[in-house]
């Protein structure tokens, strides 16, 4: 395949700048939109919804639809690997997600991690139905929590805490939670290989809890982890472009981006684009990072600052994106407005 008939997103990804930029949005397919609504009420569960291939598979196609969105990101959950590996996952309304507390890294020892990923074979069928039905030109991107954010969840056992006591094991008990994080990689590089060879395009890993670490614990429970994740998915094969996304990075990205051997980073919304810019080497791929409540306020702030990310990273491969998920009080108008004013250049 030549370089120019490959979707623009994975030109991009391949470190090519491209003009104007490919874009999609990180929670694209969700609940600002209505077509969403009436399918998610349709599935008893939000487990039953993922795991249900036909439901999950228009979840994904739907923003693309719409939009025409360049990129089109598998619709599942970062906890769907705790899920496979025993633990008991289940989300409540008005909560969240609600996972089986772990004591230590036995606990994640019930189910081999082949076989955990085995267990998630709705996932690949979902990635298959999706690439059948995607435009050529538009990349269908998997993904998976990254091991930090998901081992947070396992050891606290909900997303809305603290997390203080994930980063009081990362300070007392490093050996035990670096065997928790061992355990999560194993299963997750099955579990994205997987996603490849049912047909994604490229991969993304979702580091939601990045933020606010002492930098040597970041380069213990972020930069080593996501670095062994990646190397293990290039020994089995895999060679499709992988997003590294640290949410709340900051200044630690550049080190990141050195050390993981991720193709691309996803910026936050707090990101600083002249820092990002001296921080990363030049032509090394990003995605972001547009505020998702300035999306949903509109108006020419919004205007501004679209066309302030497009120009800043002119010189370098740049994916449009946000700096965090799109909320469900987005008004559509203003999603149109931000893919207008890109076209448009």
């Amino acid at each position: 395949m030549g370089e120019n008939t490959k979707p623009k997103l994975i030109q991009v990804l391949e470190g090519h700048a491209v003009s104007p930029p490919p874009v999609w949005m990180m929670r694209q397919a969700g609940r600002h939109l209505p077509e969403y609504l009436e399918l998610r009420a349709r599935a008893k569960n939000f487990l039953d919804f993922c795991y249900t291939p036909s439901m999950a598979a228009e979840a994904t196609l739907q923003p693309v639809r719409r939009y025409g969105m360049d990129g089109a990101i598998l619709f599942a959950d970062i906890l769907l690997i705790l899920d496979a590996m025993g633990l008991g996952v289940r989300f409540e309304k008005g909560v969240g997600p609600l996972v089986e507390e772990i004591a230590s890294a036995s606990d994640l020892s019930r189910v081999p991690p082949q076989q955990a990923a085995d267990r998630l074979s709705p996932v690949y069928e979902t990635v298959s139905r999706v690439k059948a039905g995607l435009p050529s030109g538009t990349a269908l991107i998997g993904f998976a929590g990254s091991p930090w954010t998901v081992g947070l969840y396992a050891i606290e056992g909900r997303g809305k805490t603290d997390k203080s006591t994930a980063w009081r094991w990362a300070h007392g008990k490093p050996d035990e939670l670096a065997a928790v994080l061992d355990q999560i990689i194993d299963a997750t590089a099955y579990y994205l290989s997987a996603q490849v060879e049912a047909g994604a395009d490229a991969l993304m890993l979702f580091d939601s809890w990045a933020e606010g670490l002492p930098d040597n614990i970041f380069r213990e429970v972020i930069i080593a982890p996501t670095k062994k994740l990646v190397a293990r998915l290039r020994e089995m094969g895999i060679t499709v472009p992988i997003i590294g996304f640290p949410r709340g990075a900051s200044a630690m990205i550049g080190e990141y981006v050195a050390e993981t051997g991720v193709t691309a980073v996803g910026l936050d919304t707090a990101a600083v684009p002249s820092f990002i810019n001296s921080a990363l080497p030049e032509g090394f791929p990003v995605q972001g990072h547009l505020d998702p409540l300035l999306l949903i306020e509109g108006g020419e702030r919004l205007d501004a600052r679209v066309r302030e990310l497009i120009s800043v990273y002119s010189g370098r491969p740049h994916i449009f994106n946000l700096g965090h998920g799109i909320r469900p009080e987005t008004p559509i108008a203003h999603v149109q407005r931000v893919l207008e004013i890109i076209r448009e250049g």
